[in-house]
């Protein structure tokens, strides 16, 4: 049963990754997707954000311990415990990239980008409602990235999306502001 799902999931993640082969190769669209990966990396953009968030009044450092502590947190869980307990492959890049990427080494599933991005938006979300689209349009920008740049399967995305919604919302619950 369970190869049955591995191999539907699969052959989803490969009918995705070569209808996305037509956005490919499209220098603005490259750079748009790299940029937001490498942005992504190690959390930058959304440490980044909560600090802007933390010093725009009502000014509140709360927010940014907050999203600090629990990106770590979730770094942890995610690049550490969950994905060693998966040993998934990267998707090949069969073409060079047009654009310089960091590579990481550790298990493909699931995403941690999009985990660290789906709980981001969720926790400055709890505090900005209003730019609640904003938050969550980064967040997908940077999950489908990971696609684009062949460094995820979307299957990967996807677990890392939910995982990231379902941290956030403990986040939120565990250190309410």
């Amino acid at each position: 049963m369970l190869d049955r799902i591995l191999s539907v999931v699969d052959a989803l993640d490969d009918r995705i990754d070569s209808a996305w082969n037509g956005l490919r190769g499209r220098p603005t669209v490259d750079r748009m997707f790299y940029t937001a990966s490498e942005l992504a990396d190690f959390s930058l953009l959304w440490h980044l954000l909560g600090v802007g968030r933390s010093l725009v009044p009502p000014a509140d450092p709360r927010i940014v311990m907050r999203l600090s502590a629990a990106l770590g947190v979730e770094s942890a869980l995610v690049n550490g415990a969950v994905k060693s307990l998966f040993g998934r492959s990267r998707p090949l890049a069969d073409v060079e990239r047009p654009l310089y990427l960091r590579v990481p080494r550790t298990s493909s599933f699931p995403s941690g980008h999009a985990s660290s991005a789906f709980m981001a938006a969720t926790l400055l979300a709890d505090r900005d409602p209003h730019l609640r689209a904003v938050y969550f349009g980064l967040a997908a920008l940077v999950a489908t990235s990971r696609v684009h740049v062949r460094i995820h399967h979307a299957s990967d995305v996807a677990a890392g999306s939910v995982l990231g919604l379902a941290l956030g919302h403990i986040a939120k619950r565990a250190w309410p502001i």
